[in-house]
């Protein structure tokens, strides 16, 4: 071979790699902490996220964003680090970038836009009005709760907490931390209905046979999705990727099927102590 096609075949090669080279480097997934997915979860809100008590009393993060959370991270091939935090928390740390995902039934609310990007949406839900069964006939229909004599309950930062506003704005509305604190709430009688995501609606009754899922709340986008770092186009391009591939496959399914099963057993919803154990008060509410 002659010293000109060898040269030209050099160069040849440096331009494929160069014009590869962009593709690469677009490609390329920046995490906050190199080799790790970093997800925001707020654990309160079942069959979505939520900890399962196995037979020794011992707390297991579960739920389908969990299930698609580690399916997302073994398409990247990364390790997947969850922080559990109240849902308000789960916004904050997203808009700070001090995450990487935020995976707790989010919808894919316009006002958060300047927040978070939004994923494709993986799972189509909807949202329900909710109270007590003695309280049911109360309440056929949402405008029957909007009356300043009823107190009214959703998730603070929530959509929830928006649909209360919209749909029930001369109640007293009340915003509580956990989906949890709602439900307690409600089965004491002190509060009347409230706003919640339809599958943690039907996810609760299972365990509390007293509530009563009184109709369907309208909501324009019945559906969530993932939040993702605003700018982070590459890793919201393999999020919708690895969403793709879940829906296509039937993990998607199979995650859900399994997080209600797993929700109607024994679970814990809220943040561990600082030891990593159920709460001791939530722990006792919770055997009783």
């Amino acid at each position: 071979m002659n010293l000109k096609k060898i040269t030209a075949l050099m160069i040849g090669a440096v331009m494929a790699v160069s014009m590869a080279a962009p593709a690469m480097a677009d490609d390329k997934v920046e995490t906050v902490t190199d080799g790790k997915l970093t997800v925001a979860t707020s654990p309160d809100f079942a069959p979505y996220e939520f900890y399962s008590i196995d037979e020794d009393g011992n707390p297991t993060l579960s739920g389908f964003d969990m299930d698609l959370a580690q399916y997302i991270a073994d398409k990247m091939g990364l390790e997947l680090e969850v922080v559990p935090m109240d849902f308000d928390g789960v916004l904050s740390e997203l808009s700070q970038k001090n995450v990487d995902l935020g995976m707790a039934g989010l919808s894919p609310d316009p006002a958060r836009a300047d927040a978070m990007e939004f994923s494709d949406l993986y799972y189509k839900g909807g949202q329900s009005f909710v109270t007590v069964k003695d309280k049911a006939d109360q309440f056929k229909t949402l405008e029957d709760a909007n009356n300043k004599d009823y107190s009214i309950g959703a998730q603070t930062g929530s959509i929830q907490l928006d649909l209360a506003n919209e749909n029930t704005p001369d109640a007293d509305i009340v915003s509580l931390p956990k989906v949890t604190d709602i439900i307690t709430e409600l089965l004491t009688g002190k509060m009347d209905g409230a706003f919640i995501e339809t599958a943690v609606a039907e996810s609760y009754q299972k365990n509390y046979p007293d509530l009563e899922i009184v109709c369907d709340v309208p909501y324009d986008t019945e559906g969530s999705a993932i939040g993702v770092a605003k700018g982070n186009e590459a890793l919201l391009k393999a999020v919708n990727e690895a969403i793709a591939d879940a829906i296509d496959d039937g993990s998607i399914d199979k995650f859900v099927a399994d997080a209600t099963e797993l929700a109607a057993g024994q679970t814990y919803e809220g943040t561990l102590d600082e030891n990593g154990a159920v709460p001791e008060a939530d722990a006792a509410d919770d055997a009783e």
